[in-house]
Order: C-alpha cells, then sequence, then structure tokens
C-alpha cells in the first residue's frame, strides 16, 4: 500500500497546528512517510519561509553545522543523538539530504518539518543534488514513484528546492556553503546580488556578476544553471593546485590555496565550510584551515566505510568536531545493484 492512499483529515482553514506538526515529526522519526497532501501543506509553509531568507543567511552561534545526509536516515537520527535534538541545537545543514540513501523521502520530510516548526532553530541550504535532473537519476524520483505511486511528492520538493538559501554566514566570520568558491564572486555582497541578478546568455567567458550593466534581474528561484555563479557555489571544490582549474565533475570549478585566502580575506572571515565532497574520517581541513569539508553520511552509500562528523560552534564561534558512525541497520536490504558513476 503506497503513503497516498493513506488519507487523512485536513482541518477546515487548511492550516495544521504546532500540536499537529509535532505529531508529524513523531511519525518520521520513526522513518514513517507522511501523506501527499501533508507533504503538500509543509512544502507550501516552507517556501514562505524560505522566500524571506536571504542568499547569505545570516546565521549566529551556537549553531551545528552538518554536511551531506543523501537520504540515509538512521544515521540522520544517530546525527541528533550525537549533536542533539532541534530545537535543543540550532543546526545548519549544507545540502544533499537526497538520493543515493534509502529513505531521501522521510530524511528530507523531516528536515523541512522542522524548519516550518522551528524556523530560527534550523537553517537548511541547498545542495547540488536539490535538483530536477540530478534527482531523477540518483533516486529521489525513483523513491517517490515507489512509495507514493505518482511523481507529485517529487514535484512539490524540487520545486521547494528552489527556494533554499545558496549560502551562510555564522556571525559574519564562518561562511557555509555545500560545493565552493567561484570565479564570478569575489565578496559576499555579490552573492546577496543574486537574489535580485541574472545572467544574460552568453558565449565567450563568463562575466563577473557584478558588472550590473551586462545582466538583468535574476532570482535564485530556478532549477540549478549548468554553470555561472549560482552553479559553482554547488558544485566547486578545494584543490591542491593553485588558482582556478576545470573540475573533473563536469560542473563548478577546483580552486586552490590562493584563492580561498584572497576570499576570506576580502571578506573578514575566519572560514569558509563546506560539505560535497566524502572525506574519511568526516571532516577534512585544507588550504591551510582557510577551509574545511564536512560530511555527515558515514558509511556513505552503505559501503564506503567512512566516518561522519559534524561541526559544533559554541558561543564564542570555538569549533569542535564530533564523528560518528552508522547507526545499527534496521533491517535494511544489503546493496546489490551498482550504483551510478559520479565523481564523489
Amino acid at each position: 500500500m503506497t503513503v497516498q492512499s493513506r488519507i487523512g483529515e485536513e482541518t477546515k482553514s487548511g492550516q495544521y497546528s504546532s500540536k499537529e506538526l509535532d505529531t508529524w515529526i513523531e511519525q518520521l522519526k520513526e522513518c514513517k512517510p507522511l501523506q501527499e497532501n501533508h507533504i503538500k501543506y509543509l512544502c507550501e509553509q516552507a517556501k514562505d519561509i524560505l522566500s524571506k531568507e536571504s542568499n547569505v543567511q545570516e546565521v549566529k552561534c551556537p549553531v551545528t553545522v552538518c554536511g551531506d545526509v543523501h537520504g540515509q536516515f538512521h544515521d540522520l537520527m544517530e546525527l541528533f543523538k550525537i549533536g542533539g535534538n532541534a530545537p535543543d541545537t540550532n543546526y545548519l545543514f549544507m545540502g544533499d539530504y537526497v538520493d543515493r540513501g534509502y529513505h531521501s523521502v522521510e530524511t528530507v520530510t523531516l528536515l523541512v518539518a522542522l524548519k516550518v516548526r522551528y524556523k530560527d532553530r534550523i537553517t537548511i541550504l541547498r545542495g547540488n543534488h536539490e535538483s530536477r535532473q540530478i534527482t531523477q537519476v540518483y533516486g529521489f524520483y525513483d523513491e517517490c514513484l515507489r512509495k507514493y505511486g505518482n511523481a507529485n511528492v517529487w514535484k512539490y520538493f524540487t520545486d521547494l528546492f528552489d527556494y533554499l538559501p545558496l549560502t551562510a554566514i555564522v556571525d559574519n566570520q564562518i561562511f557555509c556553503l555545500h560545493g565552493g568558491l567561484s570565479p564570478s564572486i569575489d565578496t559576499l555582497d555579490h552573492i546577496r546580488a543574486l537574489d535580485r541578478i541574472q545572467e544574460v546568455p552568453h558565449e565567450g567567458p563568463i562575466p563577473s556578476i557584478d558588472t550590473l550593466d551586462h545582466i538583468r534581474a535574476l532570482d535564485r528561484i530556478q532549477e540549478v544553471p549548468h554553470e555561472g555563479p549560482m552553479c559553482d557555489l554547488l558544485w566547486s571544490d578545494p584543490d591542491d593546485r593553485g588558482g582556478w582549474g576545470i573540475s573533473p565533475r563536469g560542473a563548478g570549478y577546483t580552486f586552490g590555496q590562493d584563492i580561498s585566502e584572497t576570499f576570506n580575506h576580502t571578506n573578514g572571515l575566519q572560514l569558509v565550510s563546506r560539505a560535497h565532497q566524502l572525506v574519511m574520517e568526516g571532516y577534512n581541513w585544507s588550504h591551510d584551515k582557510n577551509v574545511v569539508t564536512i560530511f555527515s553520511a558515514p558509511n556513505y552509500c552503505y559501503r564506503c566505510g567512512n566516518q561522519a562528523a559534524i561541526m559544533e560552534l559554541d558561543d564564542s564561534l570555538k569549533y569542535s568536531f564530533l564523528q560518528f558512525d552508522p547507526a545499527p541497520r534496521r533491517g535494511e536490504i544489503q546493496v546489490t545493484r551498482k550504483i551510478p558513476d559520479y565523481f564523489l
């Protein structure tokens, strides 16, 4: 029986109380998906909240910063066990909630429900997998079809993904995003400007997005483009080589220590915190501690054998890393099919 066949009652006003949201959250914590109309409601509420957030969303410490989760629901529960439950702990998630894991639906629904219930306690950024194109290849679309019998839930969520902030900044010191830096962006003001500027279709080199004469009004509320600053923020990676390089992923760029040092100096930042890459100990410093990579999906794809980590920032922005191993598997099937080749 699909979730869609379990019909529930909606309030006459079309609104749900905090108590009802709490009931949904408890249901989700048991890894039980919500019915379709409740997900539609959550996505509509979340859109309203996210539409008021900036492309550089300001976050105050203390906060716990998390990397990729990728539908590994039981490991997300382990993360909350280690880091503390929302809203007792403030969280900042840096994207990639869906695909690859067995429970993308429950994972992303829980995070969105927590955002709706405790909007000032949890920040959810966009990752490169929060995309229509990527989710049709790496599992979320198929999971929605399997669990609901149609693609409506996939559409509700992928429409919502367009509203997710691209980056966040903790106390004006720690810059958080999914992927990495962009040759089109020098300052945080350029990222904030993505709220209102749009690339003009062009040939040749990508123009700097501060040349307002060459661009027109753009919203971040769109599918992730194949190139340009918005794409780069979600796809780029730090590299041992200096300068900008062509990314083996086919999107975004690689950037060297000289780039991250200059970016941090220009913007008065201590650190760039990002996710997007598997690191075996759950976190990894690079660029002489100008950049840290955080990955929060242990034993990624149920086979990589890595630890996961989260970064706790206290009231004075002092950081500490908590590492954790996979939660005990609860009768999940073993991986038998080949996962599509993809650069981690």
